[in-house]
């Protein structure tokens, strides 16, 4: 179930501003350090991250989250350093919270766009999610610690909605402080984990066997 609205705009704000500030002042050589995603340096997962945000203000809503747009959003980006990219996200920062400022309760439980699956609110929360574990992407191939912010929470509803469109479960996930998500209705199997290990496991970047669990977790498979 989506977080609320008065959540998650907010956390998706205070995640892109997070993600500038971690971006901001990196060097050449750390720009240009291969990261956990295949093929892709830390430039590359931040021309993503970037892109996409782009794209949503820019209301360029095809095919959003797929590998094709996402190819096309680092490629665009490519060749352009940790500074130009900082500049382009603090402007579409500032126009996704001018969005954001507009949006009601009811418009949060409507669908994007009639070409776009989901709600409103599960889009934005998917930004959260992806800009979150992106910039621990960023952090690990830097060998910066992980930081363990509010984005957990985001990470772990998107992660259980979208376990539930793959038929994962019935399962509850027991994730410490940050809580009890259901997937497909809650109940069954019992998942007890730490949120963040769990997160990197379902998210691909970690083992997931480590949990006791398997390969069918890892909601990009």
């Amino acid at each position: 179930m989506t977080l609320s609205r008065q959540v998650t705009a907010p956390g998706m704000l205070a995640e892109y501003e997070a993600f500038a500030e971690l971006i901001e002042g990196l060097s050449d050589e750390q720009w240009a350090t291969p990261s956990r995603c295949a093929g892709w340096r830390v430039a590359d997962v931040a021309g993503h991250v970037v892109g996409q945000l782009t794209d949503v203000v820019q209301l360029r809503l095809d095919g959003l989250g797929t590998p094709e747009a996402t190819d096309r959003e680092v490629a665009e980006r490519r060749g352009r350093g940790a500074g130009e990219l900082m500049g382009e996200l603090r402007g579409a920062i500032k126009a996704a919270a001018e969005m954001a400022a507009a949006f009601d309760d009811d418009a949060w439980e409507r669908p994007i766009d009639a070409n776009v699956p989901g709600t409103l609110g599960a889009g934005v929360e998917a930004l959260w999610f992806d800009t979150f574990v992106h910039a621990d992407d960023i952090r690990d191939a830097l060998g910066m610690p992980s930081v363990e912010s509010d984005g957990l929470l985001a990470a772990a509803s998107h992660i259980a909605d979208a376990l539930t469109e793959h038929g994962w479960g019935p399962a509850e996930l027991r994730l410490g402080k940050i809580g009890t998500f259901g997937v497909s209705g809650g109940g069954g199997k019992l998942v007890e984990a730490d949120p963040f290990e769990f997160v990197m496991a379902a998210s691909g970047r970690s083992d997931p066997s480590k949990l006791g669990l398997d390969e069918t977790v890892n909601i990009y498979r």
